[in-house]
């Protein structure tokens, strides 16, 4: 089984799907614990914060909330990717994540400036994501969210449309871009 992954800050839609690419299961999993923010990075260290009436954390304290929200994350993550996989009849071999840059910067006070404040948590959560993978001895694939419905549709020629598009007949909502993104990652995975 191949595990896709479209996350977004906080939650993401998880698409497991056997080798001949059926969907398997399809689910909206939690990726932090109530309570904390979200996107740390870049609610509290845009250039956004000009408009509010408070004063954005120093460095020192945004990386401290940026690890407390990291922790949470690797807990509500482990636990939702333990119990997807209790769930299934196979086990995971892979797991398919958006990619990030490789030499994206891990300083705090870096990651707070532009252009890395846009990107910081998401790639926060795709390195916690593939941690957690390798933990459990899955294969890490990283796709291109641009592409890889484009990549998909070449690699299954004439059964493209059965194969991203049917789940949303035999399944039933919902069936949105999240998930046959999250679908195309398993099949460019293979």
């Amino acid at each position: 089984m191949r595990l896709g992954i479209a996350h977004h800050y906080g939650w993401a839609v998880a698409v497991t799907a056997s080798p001949d690419h059926q969907v398997v299961d399809r689910r909206r999993i939690d990726l932090i614990e109530p309570g904390l923010p979200a996107a740390p990075i870049h609610y509290e260290g845009g250039p956004h914060l000009l408009h509010r009436s408070e004063e954005p954390l120093d460095d020192h304290d945004l990386a401290a909330l940026v690890a407390d929200v990291r922790t949470s994350v690797l807990r509500a993550a482990s636990a939702a990717l333990d119990e997807l996989g209790s769930a299934l009849p196979e086990p995971i071999t892979a797991m398919a994540l958006r990619a990030w840059p490789a030499d994206f910067p891990e300083d705090v006070a870096v990651q707070r400036r532009v252009p890395y404040e846009s990107r910081a948590d998401s790639v926060m959560y795709c390195k916690v994501l593939a941690e957690l993978a390798r933990e459990r001895g899955w294969a890490v694939h990283a796709y291109q969210a641009k592409t890889v419905e484009d990549e998909a549709i070449r690699i299954l020629g004439v059964r493209a449309n059965e194969v991203l598009q049917g789940p949303r007949v035999t399944l039933g909502p919902p069936w949105s871009r999240d998930h046959r993104m999250a679908l195309a990652a398993t099949i460019v995975a293979a």
